[in-house]
C-alpha cells in the first residue's frame, strides 16, 4: 500500500525530503530611521524601532552577526523638510545619503538596499509629484527619482529598489545609474506593488500617509493578476535585476505567477500589516509568533520568493540559530 507518511515519521525523515528552505540567508531586514539621538520604539509597529543612525548601525550589525545578508532603509522625515517639489529626497547631505556612508563603513560587507520614492519627503504624502489639480505626475516623477537613485549611488547603495509604481522608471533609473558609471548598482523593482489595506503600520511609522486621496492610480488594483505579469515583462525588459511583489501572503498566486514567466530574482515584501497582525494574534494568546511567523515566510518562499523582506528578520535568524 501506497503510503505518503512514512515520509513524516521523524524530523531526520521530514528534513531529508522538505522542499523549501528558510534561512537567514533569504532575508532582508527593513530599518527606519530618524536625524534625532534617540532610539523610539514604533507605536504601530511592536518590536521595531525608528533609529538614530548609531542606533541604526548597531543594529545592522547585530542583524549581519545573525548571518541577514542585507538590510533596506526607509527614513522619517521631518515635516519641515517636506515640500511638493521634494528636493530633500536627492539632498547629498541628507539623512539616508549620511546613513549609507555610515553602514558601509562600519559593515563594509553588509548589502544596503535604499527605497526609491517620494513619499517620505513629499508634502502630499504621495510616491509622486502632485499637480495643482491633484494629480500624481509620472514623467516628472521619473526625473526626480533618477536624480534620488543618483543621491543614493554617490553614497554607497548597493542595491536600490523604487518602491513608486510609476510607469517608465526601471529604464529611466538604469540609464541614469549607467550614465554616471553606477553599472554595478543593481535595481530591485517593486514590479507589482498592490494598493493594500496592510500598509497603515508602515505609514505610521514614517507618518507618510497620503494627504488626500488614495494611491489607486499608481499601486495595483488587488483584483488582478495578468496585470502583474505584464508588469514583471515589463520590469525584466526595462533592466530589472531583481523583482518584487507587495504585499506577500494576500499574493502568493501572484508571486508562483511571476516566478514561472521570469528567470529573474524574485523578492517578496511581508509588509507592516501582515508583521502586526501576527503580533496583534500573538500578544492576545491566540497564536504562536514562532510557529505562525515561520509558516508564514515558508509559504512565502515556497510560491517561488527567492529573498523576503520581513520585520521578523532578526527574530527568524535567532529561531534558525536555536532550532536543533
Amino acid at each position: 500500500m501506497i503510503r505518503p507518511r512514512r515520509n513524516r515519521r521523524t524530523e531526520s525523515i521530514r528534513g531529508l525530503v522538505r522542499e523549501t528552505e528558510l534561512t537567514a540567508s533569504h532575508l532582508i531586514l527593513p530599518l527606519f530611521l530618524h536625524e534625532g539621538d534617540d532610539d523610539q520604539p514604533i507605536a504601530s509597529m511592536p518590536g521595531c524601532t525608528r533609529w538614530s543612525l548609531a542606533g541604526l548601525v548597531k543594529e545592522a550589525g547585530e542583524a549581519h552577526a545573525l548571518g541577514i545578508p542585507a538590510i533596506v532603509l526607509f527614513p522619517a522625515i521631518a515635516e519641515s523638510l517636506k515640500t511638493r517639489a521634494c528636493e530633500e529626497a536627492w539632498n547629498p547631505d541628507g539623512l539616508i545619503p549620511r546613513a549609507i556612508a555610515a553602514l558601509k563603513a562600519a559593515h563594509p560587507r553588509l548589502t544596503v538596499i535604499t527605497d526609491v520614492a517620494l513619499d517620505p519627503y513629499n508634502a502630499d504624502g504621495h510616491d509622486g509629484l502632485v499637480d495643482d489639480n491633484g494629480i500624481i505626475l509620472n514623467d516628472p516623477t521619473v526625473i526626480a527619482l533618477c536624480q534620488q537613485a543618483l543621491c543614493h549611488a554617490r553614497a554607497g547603495a548597493d542595491i536600490i529598489s523604487p518602491s513608486d509604481m510609476m510607469d517608465g522608471r526601471v529604464a529611466a533609473l538604469r540609464a541614469a545609474l549607467d550614465s554616471e558609471n553606477f553599472t554595478d548598482i543593481s535595481i530591485m523593482s517593486y514590479t507589482a506593488k498592490y494598493a493594500s489595506a496592510c500598509y497603515g503600520p508602515f505609514r505610521g511609522a514614517l507618518d507618510s500617509a497620503p494627504k488626500f486621496g488614495d494611491k489607486k492610480t499608481y499601486q495595483m488594483d488587488p483584483a488582478n493578476g495578468r496585470e502583474a505579469e505584464r508588469e514583471a515583462r515589463l520590469d525584466e525588459a526595462e533592466g530589472a535585476d531583481i523583482l518584487m511583489v507587495k504585499p506577500a501572503l494576500p499574493y502568493l498566486d501572484i508571486l508562483y505567477r511571476i516566478r514561472q514567466i521570469t528567470p529573474l530574482p524574485l523578492a517578496a515584501y511581508h509588509v507592516s500589516g501582515e508583521y502586526l497582525m501576527v503580533k496583534a494574534a500573538a500578544a492576545s494568546g491566540w497564536i504562536d509568533e514562532k510557529k505562525l511567523a515561520m509558516e508564514q515566510l515558508t509559504s512565502i518562499r515556497r510560491a517561488g520568493a527567492d529573498m523576503i523582506l520581513t520585520y521578523f528578520a532578526k527574530d527568524v535568524a535567532r529561531w534558525l540559530q536555536s532550532s536543533p
